[in-house]
């Protein structure tokens, strides 16, 4: 059935309001008087953790077991470190705090902090990626918690064997297989977007292949430097071993696959390239993929192109090579009577408008994405990281952030 709400998070650092994060309940029923918007605000109990991504309780790789329901939403917070439990099973248009663990839990008994993005495990239990150590340093890796009781169990990587930076990541039971991302080194990144940081070593650039069963890094793959990858997918298919990963500051998409036995190799099949510029922090502008997404049938992978402003949507086929079918601006850097010129664009022979949606123009670029369940429409929310949402889209940051549906 087709979804009713939708739930939110929002951050108010780095925007001078001193007001702690809140989940937001959307209605989605185009039935509802209150269609489109706001009907429920969660607040947390601190100031400024940066709620930045949230995950369910149990996945569809728990639907084989009937006890569990997706009735509890976990947010990491990607500043603060803490761990938020929320109950949306009781009352999924007012939702509740249900547990907190604090940040002093995490950095005592895992050595980690700047949690990122969580997704549960086939046996129940919820696992959180991280960016760093707690102090600041770039560390990879994943905390692990109990997932009936929320407790926090630990590291579930070997302590040896955590990498230099972490992100996101997504598996395959079937493969026994966990694939991660790299993302940044948090006290560097978290100061904004500087263009001394690239060659540092301040952006991540490797993709990591786990044994999903024996907690062990078994392949790494190098690409490029300051590739900095991002999301990573595997198609929806469990039988299916292969999956995307969307590099953000070269713009290029790898597809990673089983090449024989348990050994995986990666293959460049999309590259967005970037806009020369001026105006700009940089004379060129890359893409900036901040989210990738499948479609529930594996037939199509979009793309959220933060700087440039677009979402593309490419269609998978057999031969591997995904192809463009479709493309909407919804912001973005490059718009027409902006401050930034664009001085030589491979793709584009004119800058795109601005977006209205109800007589309010909509500021920043597309960032987080949801499809609905029935596949058909697309929740695109606008704010990425706040320090960097303050660089580059200041507006958005004093107007507010939005969802959009397409």
């Amino acid at each position: 059935p087709r979804e009713e709400v939708a739930y939110v998070t929002c951050t108010y650092r780095s925007t001078c309001i001193e007001q702690p994060d809140f989940l937001a309940t959307v209605d989605l029923n185009p039935r509802s008087p209150c269609y489109g918007q706001v009907i429920h605000r969660l607040p947390m109990p601190n100031l400024k953790d940066e709620l930045h991504s949230s995950g369910w309780s149990s996945g569809c790789s728990c639907f084989d077991n009937g006890t569990m329901k997706r009735n509890k939403l976990v947010l990491p917070c990607l500043i603060s470190s803490r761990i938020y439990v929320v109950d949306v099973g009781s009352q999924c248009r007012a939702p509740r705090l249900c547990k907190m663990i604090e940040p002093v839990d995490v950095f005592w008994k895992c050595n980690k902090g700047y949690l990122a993005v969580t997704h549960s495990l086939p046996n129940g239990d919820v696992l959180i990626a991280n960016m760093g150590d707690p102090a600041g340093n770039g560390k990879g890796g994943f905390v692990v918690l109990d997932g009936e009781t929320f407790e926090l169990k630990g590291n579930w990587e070997n302590e040896c064997e955590a990498p230099p930076t972490g992100y996101d990541f997504w598996y395959q039971p079937r493969h026994n297989v966990l694939v991660s991302s790299a993302g940044m080194v948090p006290k560097r990144a978290g100061r904004g977007f500087n263009p001394e940081d690239l060659k540092k070593g301040v952006f991540g650039r490797r993709l990591n292949v786990w044994n999903l069963s024996c907690h062990s890094l078994i392949q790494c793959f190098d690409l490029g430097e300051d590739s900095l990858p991002l999301s990573v997918k595997f198609l929806h298919n469990p039988d299916a071993a292969e999956g995307y990963v969307a590099c953000a500051l070269s713009g290029v998409i790898y597809r990673f696959y089983k090449c024989e036995r348990d050994n995986w190799a990666v293959e460049e099949v999309i590259r967005i390239p970037a806009k020369e510029v001026s105006g700009w922090i940089m004379p060129k502008m890359p893409a900036f993929t901040v989210d990738l997404i499948i479609s529930p049938d594996d037939r199509f992978l979009y793309l959220s192109n933060w700087f440039h402003g677009d979402i593309r949507q490419y269609e998978l086929s057999k031969n591997c090579k995904p192809r463009l079918v479709g493309q909407v601006f919804v912001g973005g850097s490059i718009l027409r009577g902006g401050p930034v010129t664009v001085c030589r664009d491979e793709e584009l022979k004119c800058q795109p408008e601005p977006l209205v949606v109800k007589c309010k123009r909509i500021y920043g670029g597309p960032s987080k994405m949801q499809l609905s369940l029935d596949g058909r429409r697309l929740y695109v929310t606008n704010s990425f990281y706040s320090t960097w949402d303050k660089q580059f889209y200041p507006t958005m940051v004093r107007e507010g952030s939005v969802m959009l549906q397409i």
